[in-house]
């Protein structure tokens, strides 16, 4: 399906988008699990299009749009999987599963006579570290085994979904491979975090430079996307952020500071003067990564094959702000089981803030 965006508005936005997907007939789509982050943005935005949604799910989650037909089922259960699908089938699904590889590989060949299209959320973790600035899908990959049942390696487990959904939906297959993903219901809490320490105010340390070009995507423009691929069977990986530049520092930071009510007290330092100071960037400055290290390539991939094919991203300035208003509506969501939590220390803050440039 070709969709027209404008740029001009959060309402034009969507009314366009909308009104196009009406032109087409009805998808049906299985989304497994549904109640988190991009599943969550998934379920929303097919059924704001007017699909039939069927999400799959144990049901522990009180989050998520609840309307509409859901399987209550653990999919690591294969024999209770097959029950619960029945002799139902779907236009496409959408996966956002994480762990162990085995699990996706279980679903895709209980899904295979199912469904026509299967849309595996992976990452581009799934390439060899260091990214290379400019590297494209083509890039060398981690090894990965679609059979593991072992999810600690998020690389070698996402690389693995991903060769599960190829043996059994070959042709079939879409693996967006997204970089940062933020925007409302992020669960990982790096742009929480961000508002979270605007929202407190004060002087508050802004790792520089101020124009840094990022790479990112809005859940919700991914889920789009998704559906748009699945419409159109489109196949292949593809990395799905923006363009790099999209956005820069210095506009993630004032729109956070902007929606939080300007409260905060931008203080502006060097890359070297942070990392002086030892505060490590991506985990405790979320989302900033100093050029010139091997967390370059986070925030210069090359996209130009996504977006050739219809990829469109909405203004920080938009992300930001309905991204507070969840946090304001439903709080703030608990971190991911495993992760350490995200943010510098409030006198690692003070220490840097109190050194010159």
């Amino acid at each position: 399906m070709k969709t027209a965006f404008r740029r001009d508005g959060h309402h034009g936005w969507h009314d366009e988008r909308v009104a196009a997907a009406a032109e087409e007939d009805q998808v049906r789509v299985l989304v497994l699990g549904g109640s988190h982050f991009v599943g969550r943005a998934v379920v929303a935005e097919a059924r704001r299009r007017g699909d039939e949604v069927t999400t799959l799910n144990r049901g522990l989650s009180a989050t998520g749009d609840s309307d509409g037909p859901t399987i209550r089922v653990d999919r690591r259960d294969v024999t209770a999987l097959q029950a619960a699908l029945a002799d139902r089938e779907w236009d496409a699904v959408v996966d956002t599963w994480s762990d162990e590889p085995a699990v996706v590989a279980a679903s895709a060949r209980v899904l295979a006579d199912r469904a026509q299209h299967y849309g595996y959320v992976s990452s581009r973790s799934v390439h060899r570290w260091p990214l290379a600035p400019g590297a494209d899908e083509t890039a060398p990959v981690v090894d990965g085994d679609p059979d593991s049942e072992d999810g600690s390696d998020y690389a070698a487990a996402k690389r693995g979904g991903e060769l599960a959904v190829l043996r059994h939906f070959a042709g079939r297959a879409l693996l967006p491979r997204p970089g940062i993903i933020l925007g409302p219901y992020e669960d990982v809490g790096r742009l929480p975090w961000w508002l979270g320490r605007m929202s407190t105010g004060g002087r508050v340390l802004a790792p520089g430079p101020p124009e840094l070009p990022l790479q990112y995507v809005d859940a919700r423009d991914l889920a789009g996307w998704m559906l748009d691929a699945a419409r159109r069977r489109l196949t292949g990986a593809f990395n799905t952020v923006s363009h790099r530049g999209h956005a820069t520092m210095r506009q993630l930071l004032v729109a956070c500071n902007q929606v939080t009510g300007n409260r905060a007290e931008l203080v502006w330092r060097s890359a070297e003067a942070v990392q002086a100071a030892g505060i490590a960037p991506w985990t405790e400055l979320p989302i900033w990564v100093p050029a010139g290290t091997e967390l370059e390539g986070l925030h210069a991939g090359d996209v130009s094959a996504a977006h050739a094919e219809g990829l469109r991203c909405r203004p920080v300035e938009e992300t930001v702000a309905d991204t507070w208003h969840w946090l304001q509506t439903e709080g703030v969501p608990p971190g991911r089981p495993g992760r350490p939590p995200l943010g510098v220390d409030a006198e690692a803050e003070r220490r840097a803030l109190a050194q010159p440039d």
